[in-house]
């Protein structure tokens, strides 16, 4: 009996281990064949600034389209231009990249500055000469600096676009020199540093959802604002400012990311995929906004705008009035930051 009842027991121990061997023959055939399996799909929504004639739109554009070419509509972005996903507010923008509650977005660093002061330090006072000097340091050691303030905030950096220098326009004079600017009423970006930066110029700066812009210099609630040449262009601002100062005093990058959780969560082969057609995407908005920026300087001038380019004596005391920007914030940025970006 005892014979009997292990050869029954070992029987019963050699199925068990020839199951156990098909189970685990079956997982790993399982494994194997996930590389072959279908990838997994996105519906996925990208908030842009401006509207959908803008270079900022048209960059998220080709990145959508791309993105769905190359994966048989596996990875499907919708963009929505004038910032609708976020109200009108820019900062609630980025803050809904960062949350995961918008999955892409283009937005200038500045508005990231609403999030870590540090932001602020690609926009100092006249900090870049020319954009050579922008290329340089944006494709070195600047450029990896902010990156990895980026992924501090949950944020994964595809490529830096350029809505470009920042000009001043207005309502009421020329500006030629810090004086024009004494009680100017001019809408800024809503972070401390701009503030800061146009009461040393003596201006009464005020801060508004980027949408009431339009509307406040039309009813004459500001005398002025302060954008890029493409953002003033393609939201029509010379229909309510009549002069423009092409002062060069602030440059302004773009970040086209997507949220770091996410990014994580894809296949390499995605990754790899959304990383190279997003740095193309914000090549081509570099490009694009280059080569527009002398068209749309003559369809302004032509629709009435009076230009005014300061000489280098009147752009000299401009940088002298703001150095207390930089007394400031030097040290909350941190040197070795500011350094980076002052290398050119």
């Amino acid at each position: 009996m005892r014979m009997k009842k292990k050869s029954v027991l070992g029987a019963i121990g050699l199925s068990a281990m020839l199951m156990l061997a098909a189970c685990s023959s079956d997982k790993e055939e399982s494994k194997d064949s996930g590389g072959d399996a279908e990838a997994k799909s996105y519906d996925l929504k990208m908030s842009v600034t401006v509207n959908d004639s803008s270079t900022w739109y048209q960059a998220a554009d080709k990145l959508a389209q791309d993105l769905k070419e190359q994966t048989d509509g596996r990875i499907n972005i919708e963009v929505f231009p004038n910032e609708q996903l976020s109200n009108g507010d820019q900062g609630k923008g980025v803050e809904l990249l960062t949350k995961g509650q918008t999955d892409l977005s283009l937005h200038s660093t500045i508005i990231y500055s609403i999030l870590d002061d540090r932001f602020g330090v690609a926009s100092a006072p006249f900090l870049f000469k020319d954009k050579d000097g922008v290329d340089k340091v944006f494709d070195g050691a600047g450029g990896e600096a902010i990156a990895e303030i980026l992924n501090e905030k949950n944020v994964e950096l595809l490529g830096f676009g350029e809505n470009g220098f920042r000009q001043i326009t207005n309502s009421k004079k020329e500006i030629k020199s810090p004086a024009d600017m004494k009680g100017l009423k001019v809408r800024i970006p809503g972070i401390t540093m701009y503030t800061d930066l146009y009461r040393a110029l003596g201006a009464d700066p005020t801060t508004m959802a980027f949408s009431e812009v339009f509307t406040s210099l039309q009813q004459g609630t500001i005398d002025g604002q302060e954008n890029p040449i493409d953002v003033i262009h393609s939201s029509k601002l010379n229909e309510v400012q009549d002069y423009l100062t092409t002062w060069n005093y602030s440059y302004d990058p773009l970040v086209l990311g997507i949220n770091k959780k996410l990014f994580d969560s894809m296949s390499d082969e995605d990754q790899e995929l959304v990383k190279k057609l997003g740095k193309e995407a914000a090549e081509f908005q570099v490009e694009m906004a280059r080569e527009k920026e002398e068209k749309q300087i003559a369809e302004l001038k032509d629709a009435g705008m009076q230009f005014y380019a300061p000489t280098d004596e009147e752009l000299a005391e401009f940088t002298e009035a703001v150095q207390p920007v930089y007394e400031k914030y030097e040290d909350i940025w941190g040197k070795d930051l500011l350094d980076k970006f002052q290398d050119q």
